[in-house]
Formats: C-alpha cells, structure tokens, sequence
C-alpha cells in the first residue's frame, strides 16, 4: 500500500505541484515544520550552558513526535474515506518536490542564457546555500547542476523512498529531520553543538537515498548516448567517498561522470572557504546548455524512479 502511495504522490506532485495560491493562502508543510523548529531553536538554544547537544536531542525529540504523531493520525483518517488512499496521496505529494526543482534550476539556465551575470547569480541563490557574489556564468552553471543533484536525492528520491518504506509518516519524519538539518544543522557558534544530533539524523536518513540516486542517474545516462554511464559509475566508485558530506557526493558525483563535468572543489560559505573534493574529471567551464543537459538526465532518472515504483505496486497487487 505505501508503494502504491509513494507511486500516486509522485504522479500527482509531478502533474499539480504545489500551487502558489495555496501557499499563499496557508503556507507549505515544510514552512510549518520549519516554524516549529524556530520555535525550539528560541526556547532551547542556549550556546553558553554547555548542554547544546543535549537541548538539540530534546529539540529534534520533540519535532519528530509531534510531526510523526500528526502524520500517523492524518494517514489513519483520511484512509478511513471512501479513495483514501488519493487523498494521503494528496498529502503525501507535498512532502516531494519535482516540479519546483526542476523549474528553480530552468530559471538558472534561462538566466544564465541572457549573459547578465546579476541575474544569474540572484537565480541560482534561490537554490544554493554558498555566497554567490563572486560567481562567474561557468560557476553559477556549476552550482545550478550541483544544486539539482543533490536535491534530487534530498527532495525527491529520500521521500519518497521513506514514503514507500513507512506511508505518510515516514516522508513527513524525514522531511522535519532534513528541514531540521538546513535550518539548525551548521557548524558555526550558535548550532554546532544545539544542531549536532540534527546534522546526525539526516546523514544517516539521506545514506539510502544518495546511493539510489546515484544508481538513478547512471541508469538515466544510459538509456541514451547523450551521457556517459560508465564514466558516472567510475567517478562515483573514485570521487564520491571524498565528498566532505557522507551522502551528497554520490549524486554529484554521478552527474559530473554522465556529462563529463567537474563539479563541487572549493566553495565559500558566509565569508568562509570551505575546501573539497572534485567530483569527476571532466570540463570545469559550463553553461546553460550543460545546465539543460543536467535537467534532462534528471527527468529522465526520475521516470525512471516512477517506472520502479509502477512495476513494484503492480507486482504487490497481483499477489493480493
């Protein structure tokens, strides 16, 4: 049943997204997530007590509980409807992010193709966390299509895999673990111990994931010519593990072999140079055409995703 879940989500995310007049109306459920946690993040986070670690364990304690209590009743009621499942689909689609990302990384391209750097920089801001003021039209290129790696495991592949594996519950608890981790999971003064336990949990949560994302988009290059299979499965077997994050170089890595790019190295972070691996050993000058290339292995992998997802509730159904 929570296949067949995962698989109506994705469809329904894929084809309605989550409209703007909505969130307008009532927010987003991350928003309201991430509300709690500013909550939490006020009231506990008390960097000069010494007990940060453990006021952050208390914080993420009481998120997953009350985030997982809400989703389990939700699941519960709605399944008691006549086509419940379609409605916790509804839901569920919520949680997935498809569309946007797609089209948050299509605006970078489109800007990109314009040649005003101002412009370029201010589109890829909306989907990075690293200072884009110095970037040039190769860097902003760069950090779009490593944008859209990382978060095609982030927020599409990890929920819906934990969508699939435990319902509704098991998306909306990771999707507070990984809000938790953007919001509160940093190293600087204020969070590196209140977000240690955070940083923790979405390491482990996301390790599935990044590895299935990797496999998606090896597989994604090659069903055609236009990207290479063998050189993505070779610089995720090399580069991958020296990724400074434990999950995110592996979809990085995977995109920089399909299209033989090289991505991730050095970053700046507020004001700070943060040192890393080189994912690949490709072109380090791209542009919007390697940045359309990305978006196409994307859907491509993401169809594929869907694909798995049909043949394995079509599979469940015929044993019922």
């Amino acid at each position: 049943m929570s296949v067949a879940l995962a698989l109506l989500a994705m469809l329904i995310e894929l084809c309605l997204g989550y409209p703007q007049r909505l969130t307008r109306a009532i927010g987003h459920p991350v928003t309201w997530i991430g509300g709690l946690i500013g909550v939490l993040d006020r009231a506990l986070n008390r960097p000069e007590s010494g007990r940060g670690r453990f006021a952050g364990m208390v914080a993420i304690f009481l998120v997953l509980v009350i985030v997982g209590t809400i989703a389990f009743v939700v699941e519960r009621a709605l399944f008691l409807l006549p086509f419940g499942i379609v409605a916790t689909a509804f839901v569920a689609s919520t949680l997935i992010a498809q569309r946007s990302l797609y089209r948050h990384v299509a605006d970078v391209a489109d800007a990109v193709d314009t040649g005003d750097i101002a412009a370029s920089r201010a589109a890829v801001s909306h989907i990075v966390g690293r200072d884009t003021g110095a970037l040039d039209q190769s860097g902003v290129a760069r950090a779009a299509i490593e944008s859209l790696a990382e978060n095609f495991s982030d927020a599409v592949v990890a929920p819906v895999l934990w969508l699939a594996v435990a319902g509704l519950p098991g998306a909306a608890l990771y999707k507070a673990i990984n809000t938790a981790d953007s919001m509160i999971g940093h190293r600087t003064a204020r969070y590196e111990a209140f977000g240690w336990a955070a940083a923790k949990l979405d390491d482990l949560v996301n390790l599935p994931a990044s590895r299935l994302t990797a496999l998606l988009l090896i597989a994604a290059a090659a069903l055609r010519n236009d990207g290479s299979a063998g050189e993505g499965w070779r610089t995720v077997w090399l580069d991958a593990p020296r990724h400074r994050s434990p999950n995110a170089g592996y979809p990085e890595a995977a995109m920089a072999g399909a299209l033989g790019l090289s991505l991730a190295g050095p970053r700046v972070y507020g004001g700070v140079r943060v040192d890393d691996a080189t994912m690949g050993g490709g072109r380090w000058d791209a542009d919007a055409a390697d940045i359309r290339r990305a978006l196409t292995l994307y859907r491509r992998a993401d169809a594929i995703l869907i694909a798995i997802l049909a043949v394995a509730a079509a599979m469940f159904i015929a044993r019922v």
